[in-house]
This record gives C-alpha cells, sequence and structure tokens, in this order.
C-alpha cells in the first residue's frame, strides 16, 4: 500500500484479549474475571478501553471466556453511554466474542483473534490493534499514525516489546537494526500452529544475540488478516469450528520470513500475573503518564 493511499485505513478496529481464567490470580478471579480486578481505581480493561478509544479506535471487540458475562455486563447501555460522554466518542462500539458461550472453553490467543476477526477485519486490507486485558500500561499510547505506517508497510504484524520482567528474564523477541523482530536463537523451529507437519525449511533465526539481546512481546500490537490465514495459519476463517492455538507459533513463522516488525516500548508495563503483582501496583503511586 503507498503511502498516499492511506484513506483506506480509517479508524481500524482494537480487540482486547480477555477470555483467560487466571489460573494463577486465584482464588481472586473464582468469582470475578482477571480484566475486571480494580487497578489504581477501575478495572484492568477499562484502562485499554480508554486507550483504545483516545486514539482513535471507534470499534472495539473484547473475547470472553471465563466469567464472560461478568464483562459483557459490565458494559450495559447505561455505561457505554456514560463512556462515550467521558471521553467524547459518540461513535464508540463494543462487541463481544464470547468463547465460553460458543463452544465451553477459551481458544487461545491466535484462535481467538481468528474467531473475532470478522468483527476486527471485514476488508482483507483492514489493520487491527490486539491489547491484552490483564497488562498493565497507562501510558502507552495508541497511536493512528502508528497504524497508519504498518498499513503502508505491508507487514503481517508490527509488535511492542518491553526490557524483560522478573518472571521473564530469557525474553521472547528482538529487534534488528533494520526494524525487523528477530526470533532468539533457542526458539522453537518455526511451523504450523497446528496439525503436527514439520515445518519446509522454517529455519528460525538466530542474529538475537548478537543484536544486544532479546526483550518481552508486551502483547501490545497491530496486525492484518493475513497473518490468521494460509500459509501462516490454517485456521478455517472465522474459526467455526472452536480450534484452540497458541499466537507464538504464527509469529515465529512470519518473523523468520522477515515479515514482522517491532519497537522497544519503556514505559511503566506489568503483567498483573500474580495477587502479589497486583497488590504491589495498588500500593505504589501511579507512574507519570
Amino acid at each position: 500500500m503507498r503511502l498516499g493511499a492511506l484513506s483506506e485505513v480509517v479508524a481500524p478496529r482494537g480487540l482486547i484479549l480477555a477470555a483467560g481464567r487466571g489460573e494463577r490470580m486465584r482464588p481472586l478471579t473464582d468469582h470475578c474475571p482477571k480484566p475486571l480486578l480494580q487497578v489504581r481505581g477501575q478495572p484492568l480493561l477499562q484502562w485499554w478501553i480508554d486507550a483504545l478509544a483516545r486514539g482513535g479506535v471507534q470499534s472495539i471487540v473484547i473475547n470472553t471466556g471465563w466469567l464472560g458475562e461478568q464483562i459483557e455486563g459490565y458494559f450495559d447501555a447505561q455505561r457505554l453511554s456514560r463512556l462515550r460522554r467521558q471521553l467524547s466518542k459518540d461513535e464508540l462500539s463494543v462487541a463481544f466474542s464470547s468463547e465460553e458461550r460458543d463452544f465451553g472453553y477459551a481458544l487461545e490467543t491466535a484462535g481467538g483473534i481468528a474467531r473475532a476477526l470478522p468483527l476486527l477485519a471485514p476488508q482483507p486490507q483492514d489493520v487491527f490493534w490486539v491489547v491484552a486485558g490483564d497488562i498493565y500500561a497507562p501510558g502507552f499510547t495508541i497511536s493512528a499514525e502508528a497504524a497508519q505506517r504498518f498499513a503502508a508497510s505491508g507487514r503481517l504484524a508490527h509488535l511492542w516489546l518491553v526490557p524483560n520482567p522478573a518472571h521473564n528474564p530469557q525474553g521472547d523477541f528482538a529487534i534488528g537494526p533494520d526494524g525487523l523482530a528477530l526470533n532468539p536463537v533457542s526458539a522453537p523451529a518455526a511451523g504450523p500452529p497446528q496439525g503436527g507437519h514439520a515445518p519446509s525449511g522454517g529455519s528460525v533465526a538466530g542474529e538475537a544475540a548478537e543484536r544486544g539481546g532479546t526483550l518481552t512481546f508486551s502483547t501490545v500490537a497491530l496486525y492484518r488478516p493475513a497473518l490468521f490465514a494460509p500459509p501462516w495459519c490454517d485456521i478455517l476463517p472465522g474459526n467455526p469450528q472452536g480450534t484452540a492455538a497458541p499466537l507464538a507459533p504464527l509469529l515465529r513463522k512470519a518473523i523468520a520470513a522477515g515479515q514482522v516488525s517491532a519497537e522497544l516500548y519503556t514505559g511503566a508495563w506489568t503483567d498483573v500475573g500474580t495477587p502479589e503483582r497486583l497488590a504491589q501496583l495498588n500500593a505504589e503511586a501511579p507512574p507519570a503518564r
């Protein structure tokens, strides 16, 4: 896509991943879905709703699983109307991809994105944001300009990476000098996300250790629908069969083919994965935004 053709990229949609069980957060998540846990005065989910809306996203999709009815109930007509007023976003809409209701289980990240694609990217040229509902990054800016640059790049994904936290010291990916994402030396061979077939070629890039080390995937990314179609993914369009599949194998395969870019985010970022991390966040003074 030419830079002059950016009129095709109008108000990208956004997906908030909120279908997980939150096993490590138990007992807090026995009766409350993790994205509705309170962080500094509002649910985790609300931080991303605000960020997406401020960034020009008008249509937000939330995939739900465990206790998903609570998340859907949170966005009743009254609350949605109040959100529109507070954010000055009269066109803001929230839709749901209800995995627990449709299949009785969560579809993991790639499966969940594939299921939500008809709501996220009605046209093949559409690009869309994906964020995780259990990540706290209050200073992250959802930028229309970033979406436009990504759309013009023609790549399959753009990832934001963060310095490795204590619970993920080995990191996930690296960034090359050309701004492309790199697989770590120790990553599994890049192959199909399901089906058990050996990859054709599929050697993993080994430059990561030579480019300053690996970083952690923040879960914030821009994607285009082609990543969730052959040859990268063999889930049927819209995932009608309820295939559960992780995202990492797709990313590794696309990274090995030079189809994924990345950048470093150095702002406050927390994977709110344990009660201890949640308690620490709520005990600390909020960072400057």
